[in-house]
């Protein structure tokens, strides 16, 4: 997904991973040259736009496997091309929309909407995300082969917001996947365990009366598909691990050498269920806010790979869904634009971990675990320039009114952040400049393919 019409830009000063100042020459959609060489080759081309990095970090653009941008049929709450405005302001050069639209994201015809829609958005790569189950309802198992063999080439199956709870059918899911060099995301949630939960169970949960989500209807469900992973012989995925327990599973099946991979969300690494004393449903959320003893486990299981990815969890609602009473309020909390300043300030900024590791849970480790060719590469000559310019010293005050997002349900509204997205490039087009959107990259036919 290369743009010719893009002119070639030489970004001067930035600090690649956070390490030493030197120039990146970006043409063609790629990496032209780095240090010495890159004023050198941009002497050669014409029109050559130079951008002042001092002071910038230059990353990998983030990719982000766990994203619901709505569309099909709940454009009231986001769409393709608002969601991935707010992913590029974010600095996601790469996002997967999940399933649960309307119609649900079950069949062909759907994931190539889906698709296509983010393809002629320009603002990022959007990659459908196909439902492992017809409608979502965990009885028989969607198209996936349908979905995988379609112009979106999906390769990754969920019915995140739904547990596949039925163990056979899940064994079925993880042979079948197999054949397509795919995998399946679990959201893992014992239905059974869970009815009209509404918050996390503890004490807090006990104080004000809310019905409990006990931590072992998420680690049960882990368990048991790290078994059946490890006996079909299948990749498997936990969406939005959220629990100190379930760290400690993932990370012994790790040590066994099951095929298992695992995200966290921000919201995860950062707030606790305390917040929801006061009852306001922007931190209803599903799994939901733990305690901070599960906060701490989460942060240092991201740092020592047990825990391998970010994931936004990006769920943004239309403000009738959020400013309600909390027994009626929908759960979600928006992310895109928050996830890079959250990370900083909970893995960067306590010392857990590195500019390196950042790049490899945000970016790197991502597009390896959906088989992408042209994201998560590093920053060197030959390469694809998706990558981002990140003011880290700076500090944000969020506020939601600001957001590219349709959705305002932000639980960081007013907090201060560190840290900021400078400019994001698409295959080297700046889609994002100056911290604001730029212009989207816009392809000809014959560019119109995925490159994954």
């Amino acid at each position: 997904m290369t743009s010719t019409s893009t002119a070639p830009t030489l970004i001067l000063g930035a600090r690649p991973y956070g390490e030493e100042p030197t120039d990146i020459l970006l043409a063609e959609g790629r990496i032209l040259a780095m240090g010495e060489q890159a004023r050198g080759h941009a002497q050669d081309l014409e029109k050559v736009h130079e951008l002042d990095a001092a002071g910038l970090l230059a990353l990998p653009g983030m990719v982000d496997l766990h994203t619901h941008l709505r569309e099909p049929g709940r454009e009231d709450a986001e769409t393709v091309e608002t969601g991935s405005r707010a992913a590029a302001k974010g600095g996601f050069t790469a996002v997967h929309a999940m399933a649960n639209s309307s119609p649900v994201a079950d069949t062909a015809g759907v994931v190539e909407q889906v698709h296509r829609l983010g393809r002629d958005s320009g603002w990022t790569e959007v990659y459908p995300v196909g439902a492992v189950t017809v409608g979502l309802a965990g009885e028989k198992l969607a198209e996936l082969g349908a979905m995988a063999e379609s112009s979106a080439q999906v390769r990754m199956f969920s019915d995140d917001g739904m547990c596949v709870h039925n163990p056979v059918l899940m064994r079925r899911a993880l042979e079948y996947v197999k054949t397509v060099d795919g995998f399946i995301a679990q959201h893992a949630q014992e239905p059974l365990l869970t009815e009209g939960a509404q918050m996390n169970e503890g004490d807090v949960s006990a104080v004000l009366g809310l019905p409990g989500w006990p931590a072992v209807a998420e680690e049960s469900i882990i368990a048991r598909d790290v078994l059946l992973a490890q006996h079909v012989g299948s990749r498997l995925h936990i969406c939005h691990v959220s629990t100190a327990g379930s760290v400690e599973i993932i990370r012994w099946a790790k040590q066994r050498g099951i095929d298992v991979t695992a995200e966290v969300t921000p919201h995860h690494l950062l707030l606790t269920d305390e917040l929801v004393r006061g009852y306001d449903p922007v931190y209803k959320v599903n799994p939901p806010l733990r305690t901070a003893a599960d906060v701490e486990a989460l942060r240092h299981g991201l740092a020592d790979g047990t825990i391998d990815v970010i994931g936004t969890d990006h769920a943004p609602h239309p403000t009738q869904a959020k400013e309600c009473e909390w027994s009626a309020a929908a759960m979600g909390m928006t992310g895109l634009e928050t996830a890079l300043p959250v990370v900083i300030k909970t893995m960067i900024a306590t010392g857990l971990m590195d500019w390196r590791r950042f790049a490899e849970v945000t970016s790197e480790a991502p597009a390896r675990i959906y088989r992408h060719s042209q994201q998560g590469r590093p920053l060197q000559p030959g390469e694809p320039a998706n990558l981002i310019l990140v003011d880290a010293e700076s500090t944000q005050t969020v506020d939601p009114g600001g957001h590219a997002s349709k959705g305002r349900n932000s639980p960081f509204r007013g907090m201060q952040l560190p840290g900021s997205v400078r400019a994001t490039f698409l295959h080297g087009h700046p889609v994002v400049l100056d911290g604001a959107l730029n212009s989207p990259l816009k392809q000809s036919q014959a560019q119109r393919k995925v490159t994954s």
